[in-house]
């Protein structure tokens, strides 16, 4: 399992439990999180990020289509590509997400 298909995993978790305190510890401190296509963003920092899931929750899973390109299906359909950079201790440096 790469760690694209493990932040996948625990992001679908998060949708299905509503846990994002836990996701939001996968982020490191100063990460930086942004959106393509959708009025959201960005988002720097740990605890900004959390809030951020907190106030406006996904309520879609996805599938992971291909963990070499970050291309995703929503469990609804739609379709994006993500692309995340790590911090040397595995945690995500930054998250960017564009929506087709």
């Amino acid at each position: 399992m790469t760690q694209l298909d493990d932040h996948v995993t625990a992001f679908n978790h998060a949708v299905t439990t509503g846990d994002w305190d836990t996701f939001a510890t996968r982020f490191a401190d100063d990460a930086q999180m942004t959106f393509v296509g959708v009025p959201a963003g960005p988002f720097t920092g740990r605890a900004t990020i959390a809030a951020a899931y907190a106030a406006n929750p996904p309520a879609e899973t996805m599938t992971l289509l291909d963990p070499d390109t970050g291309r995703f299906q929503w469990a609804g359909g739609g379709t994006g590509t993500m692309h995340l950079t790590w911090a040397p201790d595995g945690t995500v440096q930054e998250l960017t997400v564009v929506f087709d």
